[in-house]
């Protein structure tokens, strides 16, 4: 069936079916993250043990967190870390956490703009000292969504925290935290992929902080 794009009906059928493949579009998208991390005498993989322990009381024994753990473990374990169940047997412990906040609104309209989501960055608030932390980074970009309209929606910050200790003295060997900033706030979805970005080429450079796109989850 045609549609008479003069039409206030066939206007808005138009641009109803243009929101429908933007948004197919995004969900695609690939996953964006920003990874610092930092290490100092990481050992080589060989001989080593290594257990996931949780940094937050309240996580350590919950189906959830032992779901994200389980990913953790496959990692270390692809490179060469051997896992074990009981933290007292393991030569290295892995402090793990995550978490998203509790959103913001964001405004935004056509043309080219600040980045909504890169353009300010709040930290996730376990990371730094007090509960928000804001940095620098930002973006140029022009946003197809929303003609000359202006919307309103809600953004996340989320955020994983991965140190790694010498069990046997606690000497930290390893402190890494990849964040990012989307308008999802559902773990299941995040936490997963900033795992996976924390890993790309995984220990990186010490002190470095790099944006890592991980594919979207249909392709990897």
């Amino acid at each position: 069936m045609s549609v008479n794009p003069q039409s206030r009906f066939g206007q808005a059928k138009l641009a109803a079916v243009t929101l429908l493949l933007f948004a197919l579009a995004a969900c695609a998208s690939p996953f964006n993250a920003r990874v610092s991390r930092f290490q100092s005498q990481l050992p080589p993989p060989a001989g080593q043990t290594f257990a996931v322990v949780a940094v937050d009381p309240a996580l350590a024994g919950g189906i959830e967190f032992a779901q994200y753990a389980r990913i953790v473990e496959g990692k270390l374990t692809q490179l060469g870390y051997t896992a074990v169940s009981d933290p007292a047997e393991a030569t290295l412990l892995v402090r793990f956490d995550y978490g998203v906040d509790q959103g913001r609104e964001r405004i935004r309209s056509t043309g080219f703009a600040r980045d909504p989501f890169w353009g300010s960055w709040y930290g996730y608030g376990r990371f730094g000292a007090g509960p928000w932390r804001r940095g620098p980074w930002g973006f140029g970009w022009y946003d197809p969504w929303f003609g000359n309209n202006i919307e309103s929606y809600t953004i996340f910050t989320s955020g994983i925290d991965l140190k790694i200790d010498r069990r046997v003295d606690g000497q930290r060997l390893f402190e890494g935290r990849a964040e990012a900033v989307s308008t999802s706030n559902r773990l299941q979805y995040l936490v997963p992929n900033l795992i996976e970005a924390m890993f790309t080429n995984f220990p990186g450079n010490s002190g470095e902080t790099v944006r890592i796109s991980v594919a979207p989850e249909q392709k990897r």
